[in-house]
This record gives structure tokens, sequence and C-alpha cells, in this order.
């Protein structure tokens, strides 16, 4: 009996470890097949994403020059809105810091002083139409850096940037000094090509003689233009 029992024993014990293999040989080779699966799986479904329409940043504006025609509204503390257009040149000495030189030109109008002067009332005000000019020079700082899709197509880039600065700003018969700072968004339409928007605070002491006003106003201008880099490639 004793020896019946250690038979069944050895018996019971063989088939219980002959089945943990086979279960662990079964197991490993499953596991190892399904993680392939799931990896090709994986692969296949980044690969159809594609990023379509995701291109790597090739766009650099460090060591490059920067031309501008930009054109936009003025609006003026005293005076009324008029039209504002100019022109800027920017060296980029890395990707984050440009030093930006322009020329802006718009024009001052007063319609409440013509109105009172159409009507007699008051002789000794005449509401001249007068040039004004902006000589002005910024740092610009590109704060950060976004990507976005163009009507479900291709993405893009662009900068928001901070600029601040100041420079001259000529009337006639006078010359002031004049403070600047704004922001603004540059999108890249190409290697060569970037479209901007621009907004800027130009503070600033505006006289009328006539009034016998001198104050320091806040005039804010927003631009929109083009923007074409040299070289024209990386």
């Amino acid at each position: 009996m004793i020896i019946e029992s250690g038979l069944v024993f050895s018996l019971a014990r063989a088939s219980a470890a002959a089945l943990i293999g086979g279960l662990l040989w079964v197991s490993v080779p499953t596991n190892a097949y399904a993680q392939c699966v799931d990896e090709a799986l994986r692969e296949q479904l980044i690969g159809q994403r594609a990023y379509r329409g995701v291109v790597p940043r090739l766009f650099r504006k460090a060591l490059r020059h920067e031309l501008s025609a930009m054109g936009g509204w003025y609006a003026g503390d005293l005076a009324d809105g008029a039209p504002m257009y100019g022109g800027a040149y920017t060296f980029h000495f890395t990707e984050d810091l440009g030093l930006e030189a322009g020329y802006f030109r718009t024009q001052q109008s007063f319609e409440l002083l013509e109105a009172l002067h159409d009507q007699g009332y008051v002789d000794i005000v005449e509401a001249e139409r007068n040039p004004v000019q902006f000589f002005l020079g910024h740092l610009v700082w590109s704060l950060a850096y976004g990507k976005v899709r163009w009507l479900g197509g291709a993405i893009g880039r662009f900068d928001f940037y901070l600029s601040l600065g100041g420079g001259a700003t000529v009337e006639p018969g006078d010359l002031g000094l004049t403070g600047s700072a704004g922001f603004g968004m540059k999108f890249y339409l190409a290697e060569w090509l970037a479209l901007r928007l621009d907004v800027r605070d130009h503070i600033r002491e505006q006289k009328r003689v006539q009034l016998g006003v001198e104050k320091i106003v806040n005039d804010v201008s927003a631009m929109g233009g083009l923007s074409v880099f040299v070289p024209f490639s990386n």
C-alpha cells in the first residue's frame, strides 16, 4: 500500500509539472506574438496618421535679414483715425532676438475742428491735415512658437513676439521723442516669406498751438503686411 501511494503521488507531481510546463510554453510565445502584433498595429496607426501636413521646422531666423512692407490704421488720442503705412528692416541675432528699424507715415486730421471752422464758429482754429512721420527702432523678442492648420490642410508655424523701443516723431514744425511698445505675430508661409501682424502703442508729446494743448498721448497703430527673409533659404 505504501509503495502504491508513493507511486500515485509521484505520478501526480509529474502530471502537474508537465501541465505547468505546457502552459508556460504556450503562454510565452503567445505573449511575445501579442506584443509584436501590438507594436506593429501601433506603428501602422501612427503611419496612417502620418502627421498629415506636418513637416519638420525648417524655417530659421538666426543671422537672417527681414524686410517688411506694412499698412494699417492709426488711432490717435486727440486726432481722428487715419491710414498708416511704411516698412521695417530687422536683423535676427538669434531665433529669439532681433533688432528692428522702421519708418511709418500717417496723417492727422481733426474733423471736429474742421466742422467748427466750416460753420464759422471759431475763425482762429484752422484744422490742418498734418503728415506725421515715425522713425523707430525696436528690440524684438520671440516669446513663443506655435502651429496652425490652414483650412484643414498643411500645418504651418507662427511666432508670437513682443517689441520695445522708441525713436522720433516728425510733424510740421515739431520734432519729438516717442516711446513704443507692442506685440505681434508672424505666420511663416515659406522659407523666405511670412505674414506679419503688429499692434503698437506710441507714447509721445503732442502739441496743438491753435488750441493751446500740450499733452502726452498714447496713439495706437494696428498694421499687417508681408516679410521677406534674406537669404531666401536657411
